[in-house]
């Protein structure tokens, strides 16, 4: 155990890290989306992808206590559950197309992947249509892959939720309730890859624990009749994480 904690407090950047995912949790909280946005770009510049990819999904799943009783009674259950099957199935190209590509390259595609995501999101792009049952499933299946392959989680159905008409707190309830099913996902296939050790669940329990207070604040903070002061809180700090985390820095 002392050798354990001893590799947590050796990691790089350790004190940005518990900041970041603090911040984090606290956009997650309020929002329901945003973690892997914020947390992902930065965390790259410190430590490789894979462990990134572990680490962004470990405290996602230690986190889901806070948030999920409130989503499972306010999300559409059925829906959600399309989008997740479709992503679970194609996790483990994304997680292949990862250990394929090298560092440098992973982290420009999550700065294309989530500066993109963020310009649609401040564009204000609405989508007014209907989305038929391959549509659904096109997207989980877009998101598994790009989970897989950098971490981020959320870009493809966060895009396909804010983007069309529901109201704020069925988007916030669907979003988090995806987002958990995919995190299970990622996890069950880096640990049945033999790609999480002891070190990297010691370092997802040590960002856990700010992680779920901060994301208590937010929920606390959450308030329906503040939709568009939440999401440009949110995109404000996405864009500053983007930007912190371009590989042209580090």
């Amino acid at each position: 155990m002392p050798d354990i904690l001893a590799q947590v407090w050796a990691t790089p950047g350790l004190f940005w890290l518990i900041l970041v995912i603090s911040i984090a949790g606290i956009v997650r909280g309020f929002s329901g989306f945003g973690t892997a946005l914020i947390f992902v770009p930065v965390a790259g510049i410190f430590l490789p992808p894979e462990t990134v990819i572990a680490l962004m999904t470990m405290t996602g799943v230690a986190s889901m206590a806070a948030l999920i009783p409130r989503a499972w009674r306010q999300a559409a259950r059925a829906e959600v559950g399309l989008l997740a099957l479709a992503a679970i199935v194609t996790v483990p190209l994304g997680l292949w197309i990862m250990n394929v590509l090298d560092e440098t390259t992973v982290r420009w595609c999550v700065a294309v992947i989530a500066g993109g995501t963020l310009a649609v999101l401040v564009a204000g792009w609405r989508f007014s249509g209907q989305v038929n049952l391959p549509g659904l499933l096109a997207i989980g299946a877009a998101a598994g892959v790009i989970g897989g392959m950098t971490g981020l989680t959320g870009p493809v159905v966060i895009l396909f939720y804010l983007a069309g008409q529901a109201v704020a707190q069925r988007v916030r309830a669907n979003t988090i309730l995806f987002l958990a099913a995919l995190d299970i996902a990622i996890v069950g296939n880096l640990i049945f890859g033999g790609a999480v050790g002891w070190d990297e669940v010691a370092l997802a329990v040590t960002l856990a624990v700010p992680y779920f207070t901060t994301t208590m604040i937010g929920q606390a903070l959450f308030d329906p009749r503040h939709e568009k002061l939440y999401r440009w809180v949110a995109y404000g700090v996405i864009a500053l994480a983007v930007v912190s985390g371009l590989p042209l820095w580090a």
